[in-house]
């Protein structure tokens, strides 16, 4: 019976974490946004609305050319769909009215792989009564990003939030499933 209950812990953490995740970087969104509104309305500076920044929630592949003007899906061409771009999921044009551009790129690629193995984890070495290699886990994954999350404060952010909310997340599904099931 232990043996279930171990296997339902990790289920539960490992894959129900990813929408708790994704929960949590919208609400952490919402907060910048918000923030970003004050500052702007504080300083009555006219700049262009930035809520559609890929880097600042969304990660993107390669580079995204969007244009700085109100434009609409329909109008934004892929690169490999273009003479003389032979890369899928290269640079992502808007047509040639579309005016000034403002370039973007993927940042904490991989990261929903990652964060599923970092559960399981965390989970498994709490269940099996070894939470020092929970630092192991930190330490894998900050070496492993290092040189993104010193490169885009954007990456480093969204690494740490990632991060704990994950290892929140699972510690208390097995902290739990530990306390009430496997007593």
């Amino acid at each position: 019976m232990d043996v279930l209950w171990v296997t339902l812990a990790m289920v539960l953490a490992g894959f129900a974490g990813w929408p708790v995740t994704a929960l949590v970087f919208r609400l952490a969104r919402t907060i910048d946004d918000k923030a970003d509104a004050d500052t702007r309305t504080a300083r009555n500076a006219a700049r262009p609305d930035d809520g559609d920044d890929p880097s600042a929630d969304v990660t993107v592949d390669g580079e995204i050319t969007v244009p700085a003007g109100p434009s609409k899906a329909e109008d934004a061409v892929p690169a490999s769909d273009q003479p003389g771009t032979d890369q899928p999921g290269g640079p992502v044009q808007g047509k040639a009215d579309a005016g000034a551009a403002a370039t973007s790129t993927r940042i904490l690629r991989g990261g929903a792989i990652i964060g599923i193995l970092e559960r399981l984890a965390v989970c498994l070495a709490i269940l099996g009564g070894q939470p020092v290699a929970i630092a192991y886990v930190v330490a894998i994954k900050g070496l492993g990003r290092f040189a993104e999350l010193k490169e885009t404060p954007v990456a480093a952010e969204r690494f740490i939030i990632g991060t704990l909310t994950s290892m929140f997340w699972a510690a208390g599904i097995a902290a739990l499933a530990k306390v009430l099931f496997l007593g």
